[in-house]
């Protein structure tokens, strides 16, 4: 461990009449208590803890012990060195000179204690909130009937939020609320409130748009459009006309799965399907939640929620397509004239939300916004294979929407 000329003059000055190891260890042991006040917050492997002991008991080898007490009132003991204070509390530099004087490294932190500490900085403290003006959150995800994960709206401040009226939100909507009560337990903030306003605000979620993978250039020349003797479209006839363009594959982002470690048995989207069509919706709904409270930009999810919502709430089902699409644009631009193959797998929860979204306005009949819908899906992806040219005929027919899979 490389020496530290402060913590090298902080020895001196403890240790200046202490001799041998045992005295040295009581020398330690009353710094401590001269110093820092006990109780004093500190971590162990990342998990926040009350440090309300620090003793020596006369064996060298065991050195100076911690008495710790957990969030949920447990207690437990083990060796000061394993244990971490707030670099800026007056406990720190003297731990610091212990470890140096044993000759030992600080403990290094796991992943797990990595993250705790990250959520541990974007939580929203108590006080935080002025409980008398109205809060606007983003809500990340719906966890129960009443509570949401919530992130305060220009902040990196996260809480959930209790309050009814949750059925009618969609994740990454912004609502606004007038705050009842602010608490913490175990360590996480909670607010109670009233929702008076919701409203969605694509720039307001300040999301890292998905990358765009370039996969060279689409000619048209290369697809099939019938045969020979059959009429083309016009749909058809002004997209051969362009010619070649430049096509791309779309990020695709599910939380806590890597695309090299794929696994159709743990995939979530693909359990959340399998929940739904066993009629269990409430667990679906939970597991699409989950992934957006950990990532906005999970289109899948998006695009399922909307599908849950399909048959009984096409206007609730058209906001999470909504949302969804406008998320995937964030990578395309006003002016995207590119394609958007069907076949690159990564494209497809942003094909589908497209797909939801100009199902739900033709529903609603809406016809002009779904007719424009498709157009743009036969646009981005000319092989079809999502039937976007018989919905823009019926559509432009003026046919109303019926649920074909139930009636044919």
């Amino acid at each position: 461990m490389k020496p530290d000329k402060t913590t090298e003059k902080l020895l001196e000055d403890i240790l200046i009449d202490a001799y041998g190891e045992d005295e040295q260890l009581w020398v330690f042991r009353q710094a401590f208590e001269d110093v820092a006040p006990l109780p004093v917050e500190g971590t162990v492997i990342g998990e926040t803890v009350s440090v309300t002991t620090i003793d020596y008991d006369g064996n060298p080898q065991r050195g100076l012990r911690a008495i710790c007490k957990k969030a949920d009132g447990k207690t437990y003991e083990l060796a000061l060195a394993d244990v971490e204070f707030p670099a800026e509390s007056k406990a720190a530099p003297y731990l610091k000179a212990y470890r140096q004087w044993l000759g030992v490294p600080a403990p290094r932190k796991s992943r797990g204690a990595e993250y705790r500490e990250k959520i541990k900085q974007t939580k929203a403290g108590v006080g935080e909130i002025d409980l008398a003006k109205p809060v606007e959150l983003i809500v990340l995800g719906i966890k129960k009937q009443e509570a949401a994960r919530c992130r305060l709206l220009g902040k990196d401040k996260e809480l959930t939020l209790r309050t009814s009226g949750l059925w009618n939100v969609a994740p990454g909507e912004i609502i606004t609320v007038m705050p009842k009560k602010h608490w913490s337990y175990a360590g996480h903030p909670y607010l109670s409130a009233d929702i008076t306003g919701t409203r969605f605000d694509l720039a307001a979620l300040n999301l890292t748009p998905l990358k765009l993978t370039d996969e060279g250039i689409w000619d048209p020349k290369d697809e099939y459009w019938g045969e020979e003797d059959d009429p083309l479209p016009e749909w058809a006839k002004e997209i051969i006309a362009r010619g070649p363009r430049p096509q791309y594959e779309m990020e695709q982002i599910v939380p806590g799965v890597k695309p090299e470690d794929f696994d159709i048995d743990t995939d979530p989207i693909g359990q959340a399907v399998d929940l739904k069509e066993s009629g269990d919706f409430i667990g679906s709904d939970q597991v699409l939640n989950n992934l957006l409270i950990a990532d906005l930009r999970c289109l899948d999810a998006h695009a399922h929620l909307g599908n849950l919502e399909f048959d009984r709430r096409p206007e609730m089902a058209l906001r999470h397509y909504d949302i969804g699409r406008q998320i995937g644009e964030l990578s395309l631009g006003p002016d995207f004239k590119s394609v958007l193959r069907w076949a690159m797998i990564d494209n497809r929860p942003y094909l589908r939300c497209l797909h939801g979204y100009g199902l739900c306005l033709w529903r609603l009949k809406r016809f002009d916004e779904a007719a424009g819908i498709f157009t743009r899906m036969l646009w981005m992806n000319p092989s079809d294979n999502q039937g976007a040219r018989f919905n823009l005929s019926e559509v432009r027919a003026g046919r109303e929407w019926r649920q074909y899979r139930d009636e044919e």
